[in-house]
């Protein structure tokens, strides 16, 4: 019988390899100043390489006074209207409001009420998987990583495809808009699958409901009793309009573009932008300020004491606390510094959540953290920008409170993103026409080449 393979063996040939590969792929940081090469692509005040044109948002963090650019409370548009705007809306008209979200980011404009009952209609009967999918796809080795399990899952969606590679604007509208339907029952069953195999929990396979929104279907298909209150639902539904677009230079989406740009297939792009998300400084950055705060708890016993508090985060800052990585997480963005317009929306509705759940201290304690930690980093730091709480400070607090698990809150940011990884999948192919294909700075001297039996 043949020895069974240990694959996150290392021996010691691959130890000599590893050494060889971290001498020969280190760059001297001052090379990046001596080229004039931006890190990141990104300048030091944050401001991105400008990279192409868009039509579908736009994140607002600056303004020009007296002919100078200058910080100023974030804004966030789609195609054109506020997000603020936009969350208003559906509140005030008390309703969900993330379909008629994608509906916007993939056609330009707000759908009318009879448009938005047929877009409804679309995609609640493209809410569904293939027969037996879940048996077939799902359900055979069931990894422990639901972003690798949701990807798995959309990469074979391309077998179930007649016309997988068609990339005409009609084919790739479909694919989107059966992939924005089926991403909730990939995510979750995944979920129960990974709880069922792993944790020994009983299997719930719940159908979704065609009439229900897009949050209503996560909870109703998540939790064993399909049970959820109204506040709940709507909570979630902001949570997915929040995080369905933030313009085409955010990880996941220029992704999207740059390999949509190849001419590659739908489920390819989209399992692209998959492995981007799945990043802890992208799409993995709440489940750190949950773990956090968790931590916070453990070490601090008065929550009120903003002394105790700051002794704390300081400790996070200087590398002495919790992950010792000297981040609170939560905290700074790559283009808000004033504020992210999506933690003030959100901050709103996780007050309200709070108080239902009797969990007001818990929010107070996130409050205070939000108001502390940037006098502490400004103190602490040399920084190029102002620090304030982003989308991630509160958004894993609310699944918390919602009761989702750690394990779906990356992919419920895919489940919400991948509205706006469609449009710009579908710009890229209708505007560009173009590969994308940035330049690198080679700092290698040329070499001789020597016979193989010279070599020492």
């Amino acid at each position: 019988m043949a020895k069974k393979r240990n694959f996150s063996e290392i021996t010691d040939d691959i130890k000599s390899l590893i050494k060889l590969t971290e001498h020969n792929s280190r760059i001297d940081p001052e090379l990046y100043v001596k080229y004039d090469v931006k890190r990141g692509l990104r300048d030091l005040e944050g401001n991105g390489v400008l990279a192409g044109i868009t039509n579908i948002s736009e994140v607002r963090a600056k303004k020009m006074v007296d002919g100078v650019s200058v910080p100023c409370p974030g804004n966030l548009y789609y195609r054109g209207i506020n997000i603020k705007d936009l969350v208003e809306g559906t509140r005030k008209d008390n309703r969900f409001g993330f379909e008629e979200t994608v509906y916007l980011l993939l056609f330009g404009n707000l759908p009318n009420k009879a448009e938005l009952d047929v877009f409804n209609k679309i995609l609640g009967d493209y809410r569904s998987l293939p027969v037996s999918f879940v048996r077939d796809v799902i359900m055979k080795a069931p990894s422990n990583d639901m972003m690798n399990t949701l990807s798995r899952s959309v990469l074979t969606l391309y077998s179930y495809d007649d016309t997988p590679d068609l990339i005409t604007h009609a084919n790739v509208l479909r694919q989107c808009l059966q992939l924005i339907s089926e991403f909730p029952l990939l995510s979750v069953y995944g979920y129960q699958v990974y709880t069922y195999y792993h944790t020994g929990k009983s299997l719930y396979i719940h159908q979704p409901e065609t009439e229900l929104s897009t949050a209503e279907n996560i909870l109703h298909m998540l939790r064993p009793d399909r049970k959820y209150t109204e506040l709940e639902a709507k909570v979630l539904d902001i949570a997915l309009i929040l995080h369905a677009e933030h313009g085409a230079g955010n990880n996941s989406t220029f992704t999207t573009r740059v390999v949509t740009s190849s001419g590659t297939d739908t489920y390819s792009a989209i399992a692209a932008a998959l492995g981007s998300l799945k990043g802890p400084k992208h799409g993995g950055a709440n489940i750190k300020v949950t773990r956090m705060f968790e931590d916070l708890k453990k070490q601090v016993d008065d929550w009120t004491d903003e002394d105790k508090l700051t002794e704390y985060l300081t400790n996070v800052l200087n590398k002495n606390a919790f992950d010792r990585q000297g981040l609170i997480y939560g905290m700074g963005h790559a283009i808000y510094s004033v504020s992210d317009p999506r933690a003030e929306i959100l901050r709103g509705f996780v007050e309200q959540l709070s108080a239902e759940k009797g969990l007001t201290d818990e929010y107070n304690l996130y409050a205070r953290v939000e108001r502390l930690a940037p006098e502490i980093i400004a103190s602490q730091r040399k920084i190029y920008k102002g620090v304030s709480a982003n989308v991630d400070f509160y958004s894993g607090f609310a699944y918390q409170m919602l009761g989702l698990p750690a394990e779906l809150y990356t992919p419920i940011f895919a489940i919400s993103r991948i509205a706006g990884w469609s449009a710009h999948r579908l710009e890229e192919l209708i505007s560009s026409g173009k590969i994308i294909r940035p330049a690198y700075k080679n700092i290698t001297p040329d070499k001789t080449y020597v016979p193989l039996d010279e070599r020492e």
